[in-house]
């Protein structure tokens, strides 16, 4: 069975860039202690012939035909853009080059 102490969930915290003072370190680690105790009873389940699972539901993409279309043309597209640049949506820069 897995523990864990004050140490511990501020070692996690740090790695979380988390700050806990001393009276919620003690509290997580309280709550963290029992998370784990109750996911320790886990291994008391005989899982011998239970076959391994990534998702308890089958899961399927529901996706429909590709219909290709025509696009709406350019220049009524972008006679909405308050300002259009050579054919294409103005944007502010992002990042800078310089």
């Amino acid at each position: 069975m897995a523990t864990i102490d004050t140490d511990g969930v501020s070692h996690v915290a740090n790695l979380a860039r988390l700050e806990f003072n001393d009276t919620e370190t003690q509290e997580f680690t309280e709550t963290l202690a029992r998370i784990l105790d109750y996911i320790g009873k886990l291994d008391e389940l005989d899982t011998e012939n239970v076959e391994p699972t990534s998702h308890i539901h089958p899961l399927q993409n529901i996706t429909k035909a590709d219909v290709v279309k025509p696009s709406l043309p350019r220049d009524e597209v972008l006679s909405n853009a308050p300002e259009p640049e050579e054919g294409f949506f103005g944007v502010p820069r992002v990042i800078d080059t310089d």
